[in-house]
């Protein structure tokens, strides 16, 4: 769907891009990075609205430096910023944007109908956009990337500003973008989680330079560490400190400290799983110790693990992500 080689956009103070090279297939892709990773550099240059330094790009097979009109008659784009008219009807916008994009009236009012009922706008899609919540703006804008049917959407942001609910809704939304029409999404996102539970591939930029590029199961990989959480009981008051005693005792590794656990439970002790028999180590000492089980459950990797400053070498030049940068990409 996207490739790109050696790909670079340079500005007089700093390098947006800098041989930026990757091959992005049919799916969902998450494309993450800090602020000022050149992600928004990268989605203008795919659409052919910003000319590269140097490298090549193509975009459904076609060059980004000479098809830029014909990619975006194929590819819808939802921007970050805002940018609907407060005046305008989302009916009338998705419309306008249809017929932009080359479909007859006829055919847009039909398309504009189904897309804007796809996304969850009922009858008030007939009132002016300028008394909508985010979420109904964010929804609109969906839409007009939908409405001409296209074969990739370019995504920057798309839950900004949405409470919880509103974000999962979002996500839900997106799947459906690929799993219900067969339209591939390229996703920008600061919020990490939202990724791993989204897409089937993720790429992670730096200062305009690739870091990783791999399968969302690939990040998210099974680790040896086993999380057990318990409650305490009347025979035994601190269940997690007497259920550390009995494991140490039966010659499994734990990990220093605690973790907190869910209200009314204990504390989450997390454990190295030499194997299956660890499990059955685990069962005895809580049934032993009358101590209710909460949860036992293998650890997974994050993709946020990628941008800690000790995960050199994920990079390809072997550098340490800064630490002040790694901390606000895994806040956000």
């Amino acid at each position: 769907m996207i490739a790109t080689e050696s790909l670079s956009k340079r500005f007089p103070r700093v390098t947006a891009l800098d041989r930026l090279s990757l091959d992005i297939g049919p799916g969902v892709t998450g494309l993450v990075g800090a602020n000022g990773a050149g992600k928004s550099t990268l989605i203008k240059i795919l659409l052919g609205l910003s000319p590269a330094t140097e490298g090549r790009a193509s975009v459904l097979g076609l060059d980004v430096a000479t098809s830029g009109a014909a990619i975006r008659e194929q590819v819808g784009y939802m921007p970050e910023h805002d940018c609907l008219p407060p005046d305008v009807s989302a009916t009338e916008f998705v419309v306008h944007m249809a017929r932009m994009s080359g479909l007859p009236p006829t055919a847009a009012r039909e398309r504009t109908a189904d897309t804007l009922r796809h996304v969850g706008l009922y009858e008030e899609r007939y009132r002016p956009m300028g008394g909508y919540s985010t979420g109904m703006k964010q929804r609109v804008k969906l839409a007009q990337a939908l409405v001409h049917d296209p074969k990739l959407v370019l995504l920057d942001e798309p839950t900004n500003g949405l409470d919880p609910v509103g974000r999962d809704e979002m996500l839900g939304l997106i799947r459906r973008v690929h799993t219900d029409f067969g339209i591939s999404v390229l996703v920008t996102s600061h919020l990490l989680g939202e990724l791993e539970r989204t897409c089937d591939h993720v790429v992670v930029i730096d200062g305009g330079t690739l870091l990783r590029s791999s399968s969302t199961s690939d990040f998210t990989q099974a680790t040896a560490t086993l999380a057990v959480e318990v409650t305490d009981s009347d025979v035994c008051p601190d269940g997690t400190s007497a259920l550390r005693e009995a494991l140490t005792a039966a010659g499994v590794t734990l990990h220093a400290g605690f973790e907190e656990g869910l209200p009314g439970a204990g504390h989450i002790l997390l454990l190295e799983a030499a194997g299956e028999e660890t499990y059955d180590i685990v069962r005895d000492a809580v049934a032993e110790l009358g101590l209710g089980l909460v949860r036992m459950e293998q650890r997974r990797h994050h993709i946020a693990e990628v941008f800690r400053p000790d995960a050199a070498a994920a990079r390809p030049d072997g550098a340490a992500r800064p630490a002040d940068n790694a901390m606000e990409v895994q806040a956000r």
